[in-house]
């Protein structure tokens, strides 16, 4: 208070002084009584003071009432409904106005309103957006309104040019394209193709010339399907760096749209072309793995076309299927003449994967085992030369020590449980055991009871042999020694024997009997037979094997297995590394099992 009172009374004298200045300057000088205030004044004047501290006193304190804020009222749900309506009002209006200026750079732009079914997007003009596009053509898409997309497709070609929404045009034009296909509207389509590699042909992306390649695909039109993927999905130049992302996205998609292709046709019953997609595939596959394209970032649906394939070749066996690729035309200028299948259609298959990353993925490897291998029977088991089956197809034998896992490897690749039986105790195999794979059902009566079963074998059907194990096996020297001798006689004088397995443990490396049986092998093994030499539990070399590491070798044990197989004459033999738990090598063995599937034997 007292603050307050010493500053009116600073201010009165402060006018005072002012008023005496100004009357000296007009030469006139007024009472002494005319400069200071009267008592009444004063202690108005102080009054005055005192209450404005104290209400800014009372103000500071919260205690005052006059100036204290009112409390905010909660608003009911339909007052925020309305509040947020016209929130949504004032941005769809600004929106709008940033639209209108966007498409004034359409210079073809007429004005004119292309009228929708949808009540989400009921229009289409120059001032649509490209998502206004979009969510028209897929709900035309969806509920097949043709009216609907005539109408989009006016407005992208008619009303709109290359510059609307941003040169985005194109990608509408392969959406478009797309959903007419979906509709059937073959018509339709090709215009807005050709539109898009016309004018868009700097802007094309490699997924939607895929997903135009599909939707041909699904319209049976392969010839144009084909003709996308040469001219928008070709390859890169020769010297090109492949790891780039541009070039790694165009051999993605082109892998892709490849294997579309070789599934479409062999579901739609078109062997040639499916076997000639494969082809394309194989010659693929180096690219891929040169450019750095991982399995996951690929995702190849080897299932599926393994399915394809094998649901083709189900019907070539049965004899109903009708070749029509020649006649057609559908694959271009290529006929059945130009371009061989393979025993089974699935081996095709096998080639191109063989090529590409892999995964070791079991649905993949299954559904290929089953497809390979229909039927197993066991025909016989042979003691000397004169006791084998007729060597009316190819054949595939397994060799090697006691406890080295010949039946478990064979169980493996044919993906049967118990097909060669297995046992923890070593020389459990006392014989030559002689598996038919994909033979007529009843074989193994007509050998023994020499009954005659009708029907013929598969184009496909060979024999797998299981030999008895050496060294650790319990048995007397001089059967061991007849063992050795039927060996030697079978490997020089089975004329339909295709390709020898010798398998080799993984963790140990070869012994002294695996020293000597490849000696044999160099000197009495025809020229024609395949041998290959196989490394065997490759997974007990991990600890918590899993499918991204499922087994390995170390590099004492592969040198020390190379310098044996020179040393003895078969240094030039290809190494697999296995394993039948983790199912390791399984697609390698079967590259080489395929020589006794399409062996011809006269």
């Amino acid at each position: 208070m007292i603050s307050s009172l010493t500053l009116s009374a600073s201010a009165m004298v402060f006018t005072t002084i002012i008023f005496v200045l100004l009357s000296i300057q007009k030469n006139e000088i007024a009472p002494v009584s005319a400069f200071v205030p009267s008592r009444p004044v004063l202690i108005q004047a102080v009054k005055h003071t005192q209450t404005w501290s104290s209400s800014n006193a009372d103000s500071d304190t919260g205690t005052g009432t006059s100036n204290k804020p009112k409390t905010k009222r909660k608003l009911s749900r339909p007052e925020r409904k309305a509040q947020e309506r016209a929130r949504n009002q004032r941005n769809n209006n600004r929106n709008g106005r940033k639209r209108r200026n966007t498409s004034s750079n359409n210079r073809n732009s007429t004005g004119k309103e292309f009228r929708l079914h949808s009540t989400a997007i009921s229009k289409l003009t120059s001032s649509s957006t490209a998502d206004d596009v979009v969510k028209a053509i897929k709900r035309a898409q969806n509920m097949h309104d043709v009216h609907d997309i005539r109408n989009i497709e006016r407005f992208l070609l008619e009303e709109v040019d290359e510059s609307f929404a941003y040169g985005y045009r194109g990608s509408l034009l392969s959406r478009l394209a797309v959903a007419a296909m979906h509709m059937n509207n073959n018509e339709l389509a090709r215009k807005a193709i050709e539109v898009r590699r016309e004018v868009h042909r700097s802007s094309m992306m490699p997924l939607e010339s895929a997903a135009v390649i599909r939707g041909l695909l699904r319209m049976h039109n392969i010839t144009d399907a084909i003709d996308i993927l040469d001219d928008e999905l070709s390859l890169p130049l020769k010297g090109t760096q492949l790891d780039t992302p541009e070039n790694q996205e165009r051999i993605k998609h082109r892998a892709l749209s490849i294997a579309s292709i070789a599934s479409r046709s062999f579901f739609e019953d078109h062997p040639f072309m499916g076997v000639k997609a494969m082809k394309w595939l194989t010659e693929l596959g180096p690219l891929v793995r040169e450019s750095g394209l991982t399995v996951e970032a690929l995702s190849m649906p080897w299932a599926r076309i393994i399915q394809g394939a094998a649901q083709c070749e189900s019907k070539r066996r049965d004899g109903a299927l009708k070749f029509l690729d020649a006649a057609d035309g559908d694959d271009g200028n290529d006929n059945e003449e130009e371009t061989e299948l393979p025993c089974n259609l699935v081996y095709a298959v096998l080639d191109a994967m063989a090529t590409f990353p892999s995964d070791n993925n079991d649905r993949t490897y299954e559904a290929l085992s089953n497809a390979l291998v229909r039927r197993t029977l066991f025909i016989t088991g042979a003691v000397s030369l004169t006791g084998c089956p007729p060597a009316d197809r190819g054949e595939s034998a397994f060799i090697g020590r006691s406890n080295v896992g010949k039946s478990s490897l064979v169980n493996m690749i044919t993906n049967r449980k118990s097909l060669a039986y297995t046992s923890k105790r070593p020389g459990k195999t006392q014989q030559f055991n002689f598996f038919s794979v994909n033979d007529k059902p009843g074989r193994e009566r007509e050998i023994k009871y020499g009954d005659d079963i009708p029907g013929e074998k598969d184009l496909d059907s060979f024999y797998i042999v299981d030999l008895p194990g050496f060294g650790f096996a319990k048995v007397p020297q001089q059967q061991r020694q007849e063992w050795s001798e039927f060996f030697q006689d079978y490997v020089a004088n089975r004329r339909n024997l295709k390709i020898l397995f010798h398998l080799v443990d993984a963790r140990h490396g070869p012994i002294d009997e695996d020293s000597r049986i490849m000696k044999q092998v160099s000197e009495t093994l025809p020229k024609n037979v395949k041998y290959v030499v196989v490394l065997t539990k490759a997974d007990k070399n991990v600890k918590g094997p899993s499918t991204k590491n499922s087994g390995k070798v170390t590099r004492s044990t592969l040198e020390s297995v190379r310098e044996t197989m020179k040393a003895n004459g078969v240094g030039n033999a290809p190494v697999l590394l296995t394993s039948s738990e983790t199912k390791l090598g399984r697609d390698d063995l079967w590259r080489y099992l395929r020589l006794a599937a399409e062996a011809k034997v006269e």
